[in-house]
C-alpha cells in the first residue's frame, strides 16, 4: 500500500464508521500504542470533516500492562494512556495498525475497563494479514493482506511495508 492507499483507506473507514454509527454523537477512537495512534489521530481528523464537527474524542491506550503473553515476551510499556473522557455508555472503536493473531486486541478490551464501560466496542485496522490465535474479526479494515507467520508488516503515513520472513 501506498502513501495514497492508506489515505484513501483511512477515508473509507471514516464513512464506514459514520454510516455504520449514525454519525459519531457517541462514539470515541482509541488509537493503541503505538502503531494506532497516529490513524486514529488522521481518522478523527477526517471523521470530523464528513461530520462538519470539531469535537471528535480521540484517545490513546497502551495495552502493555494488560498483555497475556507477558511471562513470554518482555514487557516494553509504549506510552501513556489517554482518553479524555468517560467510555460508560458510549460507542468505542479501538483502531490499530495491524491484526494479526489478535493477542493486542483482548489485551485492549481489558485495558479499556479502567476508562468506564462502553456500550460496544468496535475495531478498526489499516491492515488484516490473518493468522487469528483468538477469535477476534474487525469491523474495518483497510486492507486484507495475506502474509505467512514468519513476515513482518510495518505501517507508516508513508506505506505498507512486508519484509518476507526476514527478507524485503
Amino acid at each position: 500500500m501506498s502513501a495514497d492507499d492508506i489515505r484513501r483507506a483511512i477515508s473509507r473507514i471514516a464513512h464506514e464508521i459514520v454510516e455504520r454509527n449514525h454519525g459519531v454523537d457517541d462514539v470515541v477512537l482509541v488509537g493503541l500504542q503505538r502503531g494506532g495512534t497516529w490513524i486514529a489521530d488522521v481518522l478523527g481528523a477526517r471523521i470530523a470533516e464528513i461530520e462538519s464537527r470539531s469535537d471528535m474524542v480521540v484517545g490513546r491506550l497502551d495495552v502493555s500492562m494488560f498483555r497475556d503473553d507477558i511471562g513470554i515476551r518482555p514487557v516494553v510499556p509504549g506510552a501513556i494512556s489517554d482518553i479524555p473522557r468517560d467510555i460508560t455508555g458510549a460507542v468505542v472503536v479501538l483502531v490499530d495498525d495491524v491484526l494479526y493473531t489478535g493477542r493486542t486486541v483482548r489485551a485492549a478490551l481489558e485495558g479499556l475497563n479502567a476508562f468506564g464501560r462502553p456500550r460496544a466496542v468496535q475495531l478498526a485496522v489499516l491492515v488484516d494479514r490473518g493468522h487469528r490465535e483468538l477469535p477476534i474479526r474487525p469491523d474495518f479494515v483497510g486492507k486484507n493482506l495475506p502474509t505467512h507467520p514468519s513476515d513482518e508488516v510495518s505501517v507508516a503515513p508513508e506505506g505498507v511495508d512486508v519484509v518476507h520472513g526476514g527478507v524485503q
